[in-house]
């Protein structure tokens, strides 16, 4: 397999048949100076017990090239991880400007040189959407599959974003992103949910 948009595009559009998500896709596209244009794939609604009225969004066009460490003086064009963020949200409040959030965060290994991985806090110091208490993303693995590629290339990885507040974040920072999510569990917050309130760990 080839590493191309197209190609992870349908292997999304295949993912999403599977548990029962057949429509196209809306798909947003979001440029930014100097990065290739990213899309961002909105599939949905889920009808799935648990994941109800949610949407489910995927970039596409983080994992045009390998993430490297921005520090490293010479990268590898080929070899290295790579990755696409996928959000999923229920129905129930306007999210105007979430595809660009998402463009953004997909865009921060091109930008920033950073590797995005499960565990990662990505802070936009900005709401998510319009007027979202959320302004960062706590980076996990998805129920998405990873996209095998043609060797020597690593597979495509879907990483899931929470949105978080800045207290959540700043709990993220001190204790970790597992103690984040156990907060989560233990409040019975519903991640999914746009209105949701912060958690507020002890």
């Amino acid at each position: 397999m080839t590493d191309s948009p197209a190609t992870v595009s349908e292997h999304l559009r295949a993912y999403f048949t599977r548990v029962g998500i057949d429509s196209a896709p809306d798909v947003a596209t979001v440029t930014f100076l100097g990065v290739e244009r990213i899309d961002v794939l909105r599939f949905g609604p889920d009808r799935r017990p648990g994941s109800a009225g949610a949407f489910h969004y995927v970039t596409l066009g983080c994992s045009r090239y390998p993430m490297a460490d921005g520090s490293v003086a010479v990268t590898d064009p080929i070899r290295g991880p790579r990755a696409e963020i996928a959000m999923s949200l229920r129905a129930g409040a306007p999210t105007t400007g979430l595809a660009r959030s998402l463009a953004v965060v997909a865009a921060t290994p091109a930008v920033e040189g950073v590797v995005l991985d499960a565990g990662a806090l990505v802070d936009l110091s900005a709401p998510l959407w319009a007027t979202a208490p959320f302004t960062a993303v706590l980076l996990g693995i998805s129920d998405i599959p990873d996209l095998p590629l043609e060797s020597p290339r690593d597979p495509v990885r879907f990483l899931s974003a929470v949105p978080i507040t800045q207290t959540e974040g700043a709990w993220v920072r001190l204790k970790g992103a597992e103690a984040m999510r156990q907060a989560w569990a233990d409040d019975r917050v519903d991640v999914l949910d746009p209105l949701r309130s912060a958690s507020s760990p002890d």
